[in-house]
């Protein structure tokens, strides 16, 4: 189920198989991908895994997404919106709030890193108030970074019209946990001017749609840990 299609008569057990439904909350970013992918792009990925976990699960009603997060080490490219660590943290904490007793649970399909301070911080205050928030951070084994060929190969299988490959540049390739003193010194543009972490070269479709399948599958069987 859709929560925003949905009417208040409509939430109750017996739409959910006569269980205590879960909501799925999709969280992304508005911040730069490199020169070749849209703003948007952590969202879409959150959004597609939620999507399909609803689609897999009865138990699961899917909120609408939230698109900005925690994005300020990005903040030195033009169009990139963050709301922080703390506006993220304290905004997920009321989503959760509210949706008691209603949902029995909410669990957070997460396709930004930055957020999870944000997120981790949230645990600890629902889990003290007795409520239960289990976030899920996207990744896989062998995921580059940011804007690389993993999101790019992504973005080709999720919204391929909305992918500029002609403008695809390789970004800084140095791993991730190398850059993250001068990252945190001087943000993303202060290790990579093209705000790439890795290199989109040779990323495509089919490599996207098995990732996507890899990802879902990922999610689903954390929604039924969560549920078992």
């Amino acid at each position: 189920m859709r929560l925003a299609d949905a009417t208040w008569p409509e939430i109750h057990p017996q739409t959910f198989g006569g269980a205590p439904p879960v909501l799925v909350l999709p969280v992304g970013a508005l911040e730069q991908h490199g020169p070749h992918l849209p703003l948007d792009t952590d969202a879409v990925t959150a959004t597609a895994v939620a999507t399909a976990v609803a689609e897999a699960r009865p138990r699961a009603a899917l909120a609408p997404t939230l698109p900005i997060g925690a994005s300020g080490e990005h903040a030195d490219f033009p169009g990139t919106l963050s709301i922080g660590i703390e506006a993220l943290r304290q905004l997920i904490v009321e989503v959760v709030r509210s949706s008691t007793p209603t949902f029995s649970a909410v669990m957070v399909v997460n396709g930004h890193g930055g957020n999870m301070e944000a997120l981790r911080s949230a645990v600890e205050l629902c889990t003290a108030e007795g409520r239960r928030l289990l976030p899920h951070h996207l990744g896989l084994p062998g995921m580059d970074a940011h804007a690389g060929r993993t999101e790019t190969s992504l973005m080709l299988h999720l919204s391929p019209e909305r992918v500029r490959l002609d403008r695809a540049q390789p970004g800084n390739t140095t791993p991730v946990r190398e850059l993250l003193t001068e990252m945190r010194a001087h943000g993303v543009r202060g290790v990579s001017p093209n705000g790439v972490l890795g290199d989109p070269t040779g990323a495509s479709a089919t490599e996207g749609a098995d990732l996507f399948v890899r990802l879902r599958d990922r999610a689903i069987a954390a929604f039924d840990e969560l549920t078992g």
